[in-house]
């Protein structure tokens, strides 16, 4: 039982969409395939894996270092001790030799995309949906057949009117979705109030159904004029105020704004998330943490990140990944967290879920193909096969 092959490249994801930080023109990601001797129904076992949108493909760090330790390995050095398959935590340990402590940036990305493949393979050789082999593993055999999914959307786009705004948003609920999420920041207080409201008149007054996102971009004054305007409001959630190392300026903004807060999307291992829960006055009763597994090392540090909340207090159900990927969505059923970011039409092919998922009152069910599910994703097999053939 061994890896045969690692394919690595990358695709782009460009958009001509922005936040109140970056825009998307250059935006790419890195793309794995993973293929292994063991065969199920007549084929080997291929894992797929990539990085969520939001940060650069890692190509460098993976082919200097990351694959070159797994394809340097001895025969038995992956195999799980235990079971009949491949063992991600030993080859998260093997991906890490001879890498220091902290400075988590890209390193975590590079490190994300093989995790992801590794599991769509151990999923595989089980046949089984990850979601269900999570569940059976970490979660006491608790997996959910729906999932909590929000649209994020309500970027700016070039010469897009509150109209534009208020369309989008009407998509997002004809497509099923009871919550949604848009963009701040990247206008002034005053305009940013305008789109704010106008997406709340389209959700019938309901405040409660929209989160908004500014990125990071505010310094601790900007974030606190904010909070004070959108605190009347009764928003779902006001994310991502300010740098997200910047403990303090979220402390303060946590004593201030009395409703939830969400951040985390940016933060790429355990030991920042204890950071953040230690230093950051985050509030285990109404905030959301965003990890993503697939920028942060992958699901086995992620599973450590879990231990970390469970120990300051906090339940897996105040977690929320970004990304809007499968991967995501399947360690939210399996491992009981309170759902999972989507971004329709956006960010495709990596982005998004199974070809026949219906959402329907913001819950979305999990596919019962062994693995992640990726080969339900018919626009994303295809690019696989334009790439790596």
């Amino acid at each position: 039982m061994r890896i045969i092959d690692i394919a690595e490249t990358t695709a782009s994801i460009a958009s001509d969409i922005r936040n109140a930080y970056i825009d998307f023109s250059k935006m790419d990601v890195s793309v794995v395939k993973i293929t292994t001797d063991v065969m199920r129904q007549g084929e080997p076992v291929v894992g797929y894996g990539f990085n969520s949108n939001g940060r650069y493909s890692a190509s460098g760090i993976l082919r200097d270092r990351i694959i070159p330790r797994l394809r340097e390995a001895g025969p038995d050095a992956l195999k799980d001790p235990a079971r009949e398959n491949l063992d991600p935590f030993r080859a998260w340990d093997l991906m890490m030799k001879n890498e220091k402590p902290g400075g988590h940036g890209e390193r975590s990305v590079a490190v994300g995309v093989i995790d992801m493949a590794l599991w769509d393979i151990v999923a595989k050789i089980e046949e089984k949906p990850l979601h269900q082999l999570l569940a059976e593993r970490f979660n006491d055999g608790k997996a959910s057949d729906h999932t909590f999914v929000y649209a994020a959307g309500g970027y700016y786009y070039p010469g897009k009117e509150i109209t534009g705004l208020q369309d989008e948003m009407r998509s997002y609920l004809d497509m099923g979705y009871s919550t949604v999420k848009m963009k701040i920041g990247g206008a002034s207080l005053k305009d940013d109030l305008a789109r704010i409201e106008a997406v709340i008149d389209i959700l019938d007054g309901d405040a409660s159904r929209l989160a908004v996102d500014a990125n990071g971009r505010f310094d601790l004054n900007t974030a606190l004029a904010y909070a004070r305007a959108l605190e009347p409001l009764g928003l779902r959630w006001y994310e991502e105020a300010g740098d997200p190392l910047d403990y303090a300026l979220q402390a303060v903004l946590g004593e201030i704004y009395k409703g939830p807060l969400a951040t985390g999307e940016n933060l790429f291992s355990h030991q920042d998330a204890r950071n953040l829960l230690r230093y950051g006055g985050m509030r285990p009763d109404r905030d959301i943490l965003q990890f993503d597994p697939a920028l942060s090392y992958g699901l086995v540090e992620y599973l450590r990140t879990l231990d970390v909340m469970r120990q300051a207090g906090w339940s897996p159900s105040r977690c929320i990944p970004h990304g809007g990927h499968q991967f995501a969505l399947s360690i939210a059923a399996g491992l009981g967290l309170g759902g999972n970011e989507s971004y329709p039409g956006i960010f495709a092919p990596f982005g998004g879920f199974t070809d026949t998922a219906t959402v329907e009152d913001s819950q979305i069910p999990l596919p019962a193909t062994p693995g992640i599910g990726f080969e339900e994703k018919s626009r994303l097999m295809a690019l696989y096969r334009d790439l790596f053939g």
